[in-house]
């Protein structure tokens, strides 16, 4: 048993909520996070890769010396909850770990996400005593992996996957490089020059943030920071026993099928879980061990990955503006076994894929287990399907002397999950994501990269419907734009869709379809190695958002804007909605026959 701070607690100290001044705490706070954001802001600045520095795939965090989440301002979740088990790999494997050390460490079996995160691990001291740990997590565009990708489902091991794995490797000793660790990477990974430069931007930010919180210590004395961090996570926990109290008693079930991939996994993978909601305890229990072993692929998640996606899809329902940091998830426990797809994984099972596909599906299954609480609780299903617009592309540029290149692309967009009073967000990306992951530009892909995005739309109808509805669908149309470029990804949500919830319905399938040069099209199935030859095209949809509640209980004036938006089509409002929509889109002349839409209501409901 686990929860999502590996760290269960019984509650809150007694006898604390009043011995430390309120003001101070959130100063104090506050502060904490900024520490977080210049790290940030030194990877945005500095890293070179376009997953890095451009859709900003990476996450920053401070974390105690007893291993607990301090802060972590806009980091993915995924990321950055999971680093508290990495930092206790630290002092488990380097006991003596002193100033001006510092630690690579991407070994998914001891607390990481997935090999391609590597995660950049610096102790943090004053006057000699251990305050803080940082770390920066960055996913890599390459990692060394046999095959030209971060998401490599085939694998039917670790050894398959071929990706230098660091448990925990000592990279840094008085603040200098351990130049064997250098050249190791620069000699397995394809891009060597593109990885040390993020690896530089990585350290730098570490170290950024080592310093401000040196600052931090100084200025406040070493007992008053203790106390800060004693009283920071103990408040925050109160918050979310708070929350959890207000929420009715009960056990929820949810469960989701992930797309068949053969031949490893031809008949799917079912993921199920139990949600036990205990309002006198202020807990929420998430049970993943009813679930089947780990499998001869890469989709096996990891020990962080699993507590995680339960735990944001538990935080996101609580509906509060919960501090994000272990004081807050001591109340969510999650129930992980050994040897289970989404659970704890046994070597040598690849956990390739762990930070996606099987992660959404907890998040979303997680999300809309709550909505049978009632309405105004839980979210619909959010994007599953990862479209080959997030592929990894690479090939060889014709305008660099024929440079090798490979760059993880977040094209795509993806819609949210509609709750029970807002419709889904635009760009999800996928809910692992959480809405953070910025999308790349089009312009500085095709300058950097020798392809070329023929469009990128949003695709009318994509999404679920429902009094809220979800977010739309994303198409991209891209190829190469000389010489051959391969496209490797893992997909979901092509014999899946995100599902509504309370009446809502769900939405449409997501799509690969490879274009040829006579217009010829085939469709691809989960995994992908679609090889592009110039003048062929690849055509990618992800999926949009489930819809919350009954689609009649949708306000026309919202329907009629849909419709100009061209989310939906008067057809659909007409259909789905019930709203019966006279004029034009193109001169602006849409209006609402609300006669004929009281009528066709009236018939509908009856």
């Amino acid at each position: 048993m686990t929860d999502a701070n590996n760290n269960l607690r019984s509650g809150p100290r007694p006898g604390l909520d009043n011995c430390f001044d309120p003001v101070l705490l959130a100063v104090m706070a506050n502060r904490m996070e900024s520490v977080c954001r210049e790290m940030t802001n030194t990877m945005l600045l500095a890293a070179r890769s376009s997953v890095i520095g451009m859709a900003r795939d990476f996450s920053c965090a401070v974390i105690t010396s007893e291993n607990e989440i301090l802060a972590v301002a806009e980091g993915f979740p995924i990321h950055v909850w999971g680093m508290n088990i990495q930092t206790k790999s630290m002092a488990d494997l380097h006991p003596d770990f002193k100033e001006g050390d510092a630690f690579l460490h991407n070994d998914p079996y001891l607390g990481n996400t997935h090999a391609a995160d590597h995660t950049i691990i610096v102790p943090v001291f004053v006057g000699g005593e251990f305050f803080f740990s940082v770390g920066v997590k960055a996913h890599q565009a390459d990692i060394g992996n046999s095959m030209p990708t971060t998401y490599m489902a085939p694998a039917s091991d670790v050894y398959h996957e071929g990706a230098l794995i660091f448990p925990c490797v000592q990279v840094q000793e008085d603040y200098r490089d351990n130049d064997d660790i250098i050249r190791m990477c620069r000699r397995r990974i394809r891009v060597p020059e593109q990885w040390y430069g993020d690896y530089l931007a990585a350290v730098g930010a570490a170290r950024i943030g080592e310093r401000s919180l040196k600052k931090f210590v100084e200025k406040y004395g070493a007992q008053t920071v203790r106390d800060f961090v004693r009283e920071w996570l103990d408040y925050s926990e109160r918050r979310c026993m708070d929350a959890i109290r207000k929420l009715p008693k009960g056990q929820l079930q949810g469960q989701q099928t992930h797309d068949p991939m053969a031949p490893w996994v031809p008949e799917g993978i079912p993921v199920s879980l139990t949600i036990d909601i205990d309002p006198d305890a202020g807990t929420v229990t998430v049970d993943l061990r009813d679930n089947i072993d780990c499998i001869p692929a890469g989709l096996n998640l990891t020990e962080s990955t699993s507590t995680m996606s339960a735990a944001q899809g538990v935080l996101t329902c609580l509906g509060e503006d919960l501090p994000p940091n272990s004081g807050s998830l001591r109340r969510i426990k999650v129930l992980l076994r050994e040897n289970c797809v989404v659970g704890i994984p046994k070597f040598p099972h690849s956990c390739s894929v762990a930070t996606t596909n099987l992660t959404d599906l907890i998040v979303n299954v997680t999300q809309s287990a709550f909505a049978e609480l009632g309405d105004g609780y839980g979210y619909a299903h959010g994007n599953y399907c990862n479209s080959a617009a997030a592929g990894v592309a690479s090939g060889t540029d014709w305008r660099r002397d024929g440079e090798a290149y490979i760059n993880q692309m977040f094209m795509m967009g993806g819609g949210g999950g509609a709750s029970a009073n807002c419709d889904g967000m635009h760009y999800l990306f996928v809910p692992v994501a959480a809405g953070l992951l910025y999308r790349d530009s089009i312009e500085i892909n095709e300058q950097r990269f020798p392809i070329k995005v023929d469009s990128m739309k949003i695709t009318t109808d994509s999404m679920g419907h429902g009094r809220r509805r979800g977010g739309p669908a994303t198409r991209v149309v891209m190829g190469p734009r000389h010489d051959k470029m391969s496209i490797l990804h893992v997909c979901n949500g092509l014999a899946s869709a995100p599902k509504g919830v309370r009446g809502g319905s769900g939405s449409k399938f997501g799509g690969n379809v490879k274009i040829a040069k006579d217009g010829t099209e085939t469709k691809y199935p989960a995994v992908m190695v679609c090889e592009l030859e110039a003048g062929e095209k690849l055509r990618a949809d992800d999926q949009g958002g489930g819809g919350y509640g009954d689609p009649l209980d949708r306000e026309v004036a919202r329907v009629l804007n849909d419709v100009a938006e061209r989310y939906v089509t008067r057809e659909t409002a007409r259909d789905v909605y019930g709203v019966v929509i006279a004029g034009a889109v193109a001169d602006d002349s849409l209006t609402v026959d609300v006669p004929a839409t009281d009528k066709l209501r009236a018939e509908m409901r009856a």
